[in-house]
Order: C-alpha cells, then structure tokens, then sequence
C-alpha cells in the first residue's frame, strides 16, 4: 500500500523527516504516542516500500547496535498526483499542430499498441478470431469494458463496444485526440499480431454507454 495511502505510515514518515536526525523504534514510538511493536512494523513497511532507509548505529558500549530510521533521500513521495493535469497540459500542446494533431495522436497510439500487445510466438499465425480477442484483454487491462460482437444490423461486420473510457473527461476536452490515439492503439496491437483485421473506425458513443470500434478486414 502506497505510503500516503496509510494514515500511520504517513504519520511515521512524516516523523522521520522531520526529525533532522535518524530514528530509532522507541523514539517514533515515543514521539507518537504508539506501541513500539506498531512503531516496528510501519518502519519496516517504509523500508520495503522505499521510503526509508534502516542502518545500524555503532555501539557506544557493550551490546547490539541499534536500528535507526531516515527518510530516503530525495522528494517526498507520499504527497498526491495529478496525472490528468499533465494530460490535459500535453493534449493542449498535441492540439496547437492544426491538422497534424490529429495524425500525430493516432501515430502515438499505434506505436503504444504494438508495445503492448505482446508479440506472437514465431511462426505462430493468429486467426481472426484470437487476435481480436488478444485485442480486446488489453483493452480490458487499460480499462475500456471490451464487448466483441456483430455490428448492430450486421452479421457479417464485427465491432468491440467500449462500455468504458478510463480517460472519459480528457475525451470531452479533446475528443478528436483522445479517440484517435484509441484507435491508433487498437490499430497497432493488430498490426503487431499480424491480424488478418483491422480496426476501422471509432464511433464515440455511437450508442447509449458505449462507443464502437469497427473492425474490417486487413490490407495485406
């Protein structure tokens, strides 16, 4: 669990740098107002979590040194984030290209989705079929709630229905970059299968709760 998201562990790791000074169990114990069993624990936590560091103290007599606690140098990663501030930043510049924007966005797309789709085996040749369904678990894994089926009123064409956007408010900001980057990914994971299809087009919200991808047939 992230430190911020333990109010002990925050509570602890804020001792530590505050304190100027390394820590030992009994002082965090101490200064909080815990038991030093608890005061053990969390420190370990932070220390497999990275945030702290544990070194031994030299003995200044007979006995076992003793374990002392400090923050690991560097920024404070405990704080928030604000990772759609960053998007929204980046999708303002990405917009300022005109025309190119829109191109660019799906190039990016189609370069990510081949990264994370996986390779095929060598000599492997994925059907349709399979491909689509290795699409649509990497779709599940980003968060998109993938539905493969027919198109609406057509046996013979296929879509994936998007019941979810993980990136929905962006989308409503910038949505002819937003999409083109889905579907430049979508396009790029089968490309990189070597599907014999492709995906088309995106129909934002093309139906109540969903958008749909349409898939054709690859060029080859």
């Amino acid at each position: 669990m992230p430190v911020g998201e333990h109010p002990r562990r925050a509570q602890i790791a804020s001792a530590l740098r505050n304190a100027g000074t390394p820590l030992g169990v009994t002082d965090v114990a101490e200064r909080l107002g815990i038991h030093a069993n608890t005061a053990r624990f969390h420190l370990d936590a932070l220390v497999a979590d990275d945030a702290a560091v544990k070194t031994l103290e030299p003995p200044s007599g007979a006995g076992r040194p003793r374990a002392v606690y400090s923050p690991r140098p560097g920024m404070n990663r405990g704080g928030g984030r604000d990772y759609q501030l960053l998007a929204q930043i980046l999708l303002s510049q990405l917009s300022a290209l005109g025309d190119a924007a829109a191109e660019t966005a799906a190039r990016a797309g189609r370069a990510w989705g081949g990264f994370l789709i996986g390779q095929v085996p060598p000599f492997q040749h994925l059907s349709a079929e399979a491909a689509v369904a290795r699409l649509a678990g990497l779709l599940d894994e980003l968060g998109f709630e993938p539905e493969p089926g027919p198109g609406p009123g057509d046996a013979d064409t296929a879509v994936i229905r998007l019941r979810h956007c993980p990136f929905l408010e962006l989308a409503e900001g910038y949505d002819q970059l937003v999409c083109r980057i889905h579907l430049g990914l979508m396009q790029g994971a089968l490309a990189e299968l070597g599907a014999p299809v492709t995906a088309a087009r995106l129909e934002p919200f093309a139906e109540p709760g969903a958008c749909l991808t349409r898939l054709e047939h690859a060029a080859r």
